[in-house]
């Protein structure tokens, strides 16, 4: 069954991925009026995210977050299909480092230095992999989710390599990190998922109380890389820059959770600053603290 439906969908999203921008985002017109308008995809979560992260805004404020986010949200799906097919002038035209970005990644190459990537689901993160395998120099490796549907997870793994990328099994991370810690590369933590709450740094984030993953830290220090923050903002439609600024240069150096709250306030600033570039239609706070009970 799963590879019938791969297969039905398969010359589809190619069809997508093949539009003209203009093109591309008059559907994403179209796909916005039927998720939120008509099926109303995960609206109760977001509206509850977003009415727990800025608590005091009105009904209003909430409603053109709300509508901001879909849109936006509407937008990623469909540039997200758009690299099966896009051109590395075209992905490089439409997502590119910013100067000082590129120059602190070659920087560390030129050391001989390898370092850890921390992000969030913020801006299109898909686009800031390519951009950075065709500007860097050293192998980035990104770090997944394997889907059950293992056509589709092909899939994806097709378009997050056609530029260079390669990709690290979230279970297999620090394993293949040790393996490959003679060369020189970059590892990308996407660092906003939800850990299991027992093995966890829990802080507050967005004014909720917040597990946030002890690997990204633990690896850090084990490894002895430099953590590197990286924000993927939206300049227009379309079109992307990826800032890099470095959080930690020795994080054998720092103190238990002294990354993971580093990271998290950065992120934190950047939701903020453009709420409807974070993936709101997560379920980020499923989890309880141990100890306190849901309410």
């Amino acid at each position: 069954m799963q590879a019938i439906v791969y297969f039905l969908a398969l010359p589809f999203l190619y069809l997508l991925s093949i539009l003209p921008f203009p093109v591309l985002y008059l559907v994403s017109d179209l796909l916005y009026l039927l998720l939120f308008k008509v099926l109303g995809y995960r609206k109760k979560v977001v509206l509850t995210n977003l009415h727990n992260a800025f608590p005091g805004k009105s009904e209003q404020e909430y409603s053109i977050l709300v509508k901001k986010y879909y849109r936006y949200l509407c937008d990623l799906f469909l540039e997200t299909f758009k690299t099966l097919t896009i051109s590395k002038k075209s992905m490089l035209k439409h997502c590119q480092l910013h100067p000082e970005a590129l120059s602190l990644f070659q920087r560390y190459h030129a050391e001989g230095k390898s370092v850890i990537i921390v992000m969030g689901h913020y801006g299109n993160w898909e686009w800031a992999g390519n951009a950075f395998s065709l500007s860097c120099p050293q192998q980035l490796y990104v770090i997944y989710h394997p889907l059950r549907n293992k056509w589709f997870n092909g899939l994806i793994c097709r378009m997050r390599t056609r530029f260079g990328t390669k990709l690290y099994a979230m279970s297999d991370t620090f394993k293949e990190m040790v393996r490959n810690r003679k060369e020189i590369n970059a590892t990308a933590f996407i660092a906003d998922q939800t850990p299991s709450p027992e093995n966890a740094y829990w802080t507050e984030f967005l004014n909720q109380d917040t597990p946030v993953f002890w690997g990204t830290e633990k690896i850090a220090s084990k490894m002895g890389y430099a953590v590197v923050y990286v924000c993927i903002d939206r300049t227009k439609r379309g079109y992307y820059t990826v800032y890099a600024e470095t959080l930690f240069e020795n994080p054998s150096d720092t103190q238990d959770g002294q990354i993971s709250e580093s990271h998290s306030r950065r992120l934190e600033s950047d939701i903020i600053k453009k709420p409807e570039l974070w993936l709101w239609s997560h379920r980020r706070w499923k989890h309880k603290r141990p100890g306190i009970p849901a309410g």
